[in-house]
């Protein structure tokens, strides 16, 4: 809104990628928490191609938010995992709105290099553009459980690499991943504090049905996070951050159908009043 005097909102959308965790390259099967769709949308699978994508969800924008510019937001899966051509043409295919304003690309770290990054710059033209990286913990033996298949190392490379190139970042974490500590999740703040990205997610670790991680809750080997507990964490961390970071998520937003805890994530508007109440305080 200070940039471009008006409200922009982020439009999903899935080119029907996948991730090297899951073809084989670096691993089967995804993140442990991760669902069928790549923890997006699904519309690729439905047939529905980054036009009809954009149009829908612009139409949905104006309506629900009084949005007036959009961003084009590539979330399914690892979208520059895969023929550069094909991710370039779709990005082209998202601009060509005229009230779509930048892109968003996410991705995992280990998934960029300069080539890709510069053809991304080169088709916005001089638009916004942010990269978003999983990075999801500070810890590698945590990503080793969770099955992410790239390193802490490769991450901050990434982030290194991106910010050479003049493009901001907006960093993925996720609080409530097994075996991790509330001084573990820090640590993971204070990693993005120190390589100043300027955006940051947050997510809890919810468990979906079909995914690894549902049958670790079901052997009791995961214990989701608690609203009150979850609300603290967000609190310290954006305290910890500072105020000239964009926070760009404060909490998942898992699909309707298939959560199996914790089920307070379907309650967005309690989430964000737990967090403000602890900012308050």
């Amino acid at each position: 809104r200070r940039r471009l005097g008006c409200r922009v909102q982020k439009i999903p959308l899935d080119m029907g990628g996948t991730c090297p965790n899951r073809d084989g390259t670096k691993g089967r099967g995804g993140c442990i928490y991760c669902d069928h769709r790549g923890s997006g949308t699904g519309a690729a699978g439905r047939g529905e191609g980054i036009a009809l994508q954009m149009e829908r969800g612009m139409e949905w924008a104006r309506r629900r938010y009084g949005a007036e510019r959009f961003l084009a937001y590539f979330q399914s899966f690892s979208n520059t995992y895969g023929p550069l051509d094909r991710l370039l043409a779709s990005c082209r295919e998202a601009l060509s709105y005229p009230s779509v304003v930048g892109l968003a690309v996410a991705t995992r770290p280990d998934c960029v290099d300069r080539t890709i990054l510069q053809g991304i710059l080169e088709v916005a033209g001089g638009r916004m553009v942010w990269m978003e990286y999983g990075l999801q913990s500070a810890h590698d033996s945590t990503l080793r459980r969770i099955n992410r298949g790239h390193t802490v190392a490769e991450f901050v490379e990434a982030v290194e690499l991106t910010h050479r190139l003049g493009i901001p970042v907006c960093a993925h974490l996720i609080f409530g991943l097994p075996g991790e500590d509330r001084a573990m999740m820090m640590e993971t703040v204070e990693l993005l504090r120190e390589l100043g990205v300027e955006g940051v997610k947050f997510h809890q670790l919810y468990c979906l049905e079909g995914t690894p991680l549902a049958r670790l809750l079901r052997r009791g080997l995961y214990r989701p996070l608690g609203l009150e507990e979850y609300a603290s964490l967000v609190a310290e961390a954006l305290e910890r951050l500072g105020q000239e970071v964009v926070i760009h998520r404060l909490s998942g937003d898992p699909p309707r159908e298939g959560l199996l805890a914790p089920l307070w994530s379907r309650e967005k508007g309690r989430i964000r009043q737990e967090i403000l109440a602890r900012l308050r305080g």
